[in-house]
């Protein structure tokens, strides 16, 4: 005979949730002694400071243990994870930090859980349990009616039509008892998310948190990719070029007898090779310097002003080095804007200020150009969701007519 597999399914259930209620009946009296002393003690000796100094005591130091139990007895039967968050405790033991530690751990959720409603818990867990006993006496009736001793059933009197009675009602609480079993464990499981678990703000802290660290990581691992490519193209492919422009100027060099179609033919590729070795130099600049990982942002910047058409008045104020990441942002940023200005802005002079406040790091482009730059255009917008990926703020100002300053502000604390 096989047994239906949603009726299986159903059974299992059963009594997953049934031993799951059976399991929380001892955890949820076990503070009933500790006020019941407290209150026949009280009426006894009148003591009642001695009396709730000791009943509080007893709960503070055992509303942690039964959370523990608690916490493993959802995990371990039913599934369910009640996360245990709660802010670190304050280096400094002051009475504002610790009032503070406590209204973020909020421990009278816990204690009222444990205290109040761990015996109504536990009064809807033996009837539960107590229905569950009366469903498989009512199914068995038959069987436990006729163990008993002959002359019990002839005393009996009428136990041939109750037994079919006790059948049905055994039955029909038997079909009952999964979706019962099932609804208690599921409001129990909504209440300890609630009272043990962290509260709605503490969850979309660790959320944010989560995601902030993820982000960090995600930042960390696209530059150290970047940092990749770069040293790929230096150390592979301009290497390359560089030997084919080498063996290019060999061939002229070395061949005066070549026809002069040829030598031209030469000439030109030659000249191509080092136009591509100057393009992929300023390819690997734009993806991530050498000397931007190596000095620095200062000795970086100091390089991109050089390099730039224009004159670019410099000043790096900058105690330490920050986060990789902030430089790289940084670096691109000024990059961007200094190229901006050279071919679209048609500036004659341009000014980098670059200084550390506190925990931000001020980076301020500001260029004599014609202005009227689009903030919304594809580049700016770019250097926006760059600066946007370390949290940081962007703006720019560009009337028409000049001059253009753009302005990012990235936040370096490691």
């Amino acid at each position: 005979m096989t047994i239906p597999a949603g009726l299986r399914r159903t059974v299992l259930r059963a009594q997953r949730d049934t031993g799951f209620l059976a399991a929380g009946v001892l955890p949820h009296l076990a503070l009933v002694p500790v006020w019941a002393w407290a209150a026949t003690t009280t009426a006894r000796t009148g003591d009642w400071l001695l009396t709730v100094s000791v009943s509080a005591a007893l709960v503070l130091l055992g509303a942690p243990v039964l959370t523990a139990v608690q916490r493993a007895r959802y995990r371990v039967l039913i599934g369910v994870d009640v996360p245990r968050l709660a802010p670190a405790a304050p280096e400094r033991r002051t009475w504002a930090s610790t009032a503070r530690w406590l209204a973020a751990t909020r421990p009278w959720r816990k204690i009222g859980y444990h205290l109040l409603l761990g015996p109504l818990l536990a009064m809807l867990e033996l009837l539960v349990l107590a229905v569950a006993a009366a469903c498989l006496a009512g199914a068995l009736a038959y069987a436990w009616a006729w163990a008993l001793p002959t002359g019990v059933r002839r005393d009996w009197f009428g136990y041939l039509t109750q037994l079919p009675a006790y059948t049905a009602a055994g039955l029909l609480l038997l079909c009952a008892l999964p979706w019962t079993a099932r609804a208690v464990a599921r409001a129990e499981a909504r209440l300890a998310l609630g009272l043990l678990g962290p509260n709605r703000a503490q969850r979309l802290q660790a959320r944010v948190d989560q995601l902030a660290v993820s982000r960090t990581d995600l930042i960390e691992a696209v530059d150290a990719e970047r940092r990749r490519i770069e040293r790929d193209l230096h150390d592979g492919t301009q290497q390359r070029l560089v030997s084919l422009a080498v063996n290019l100027g060999l061939a002229m060099a070395t061949r005066p007898d070549l026809p002069s179609d040829a030598r031209e033919v030469i000439a030109t590729a030659h000249l191509e090779a080092k136009e591509a070795i100057a393009e992929l130099n300023d390819l690997v600049r734009g993806l991530h310097p050498a000397v931007l990982e190596d000095r620095g942002l200062d000795a970086a910047l100091s390089g991109l002003a050089a390099r730039t058409p224009l004159p670019v008045r410099l000043r790096v104020d900058m105690e330490e080095r920050v986060a990789p990441s902030v430089e790289s942002v940084a670096y691109f940023v000024i990059s961007e804007a200094l190229t901006n200005a050279t071919k679209h802005a048609d500036a004659m002079h341009a000014e980098v200020v670059v200084r550390r406040v506190g925990e931000v790091l001020r980076v301020r482009v500001t260029d004599d150009g014609l202005g009227g730059a689009d903030a919304a255009g594809t580049g700016l917008t770019g250097l926006a969701r760059r600066v946007g990926s370390l949290d940081g703020a962007f703006h720019v100002s560009s009337p028409v007519g000049g001059p253009t300053t753009i302005t990012a502000e990235l936040p370096c604390a490691r």
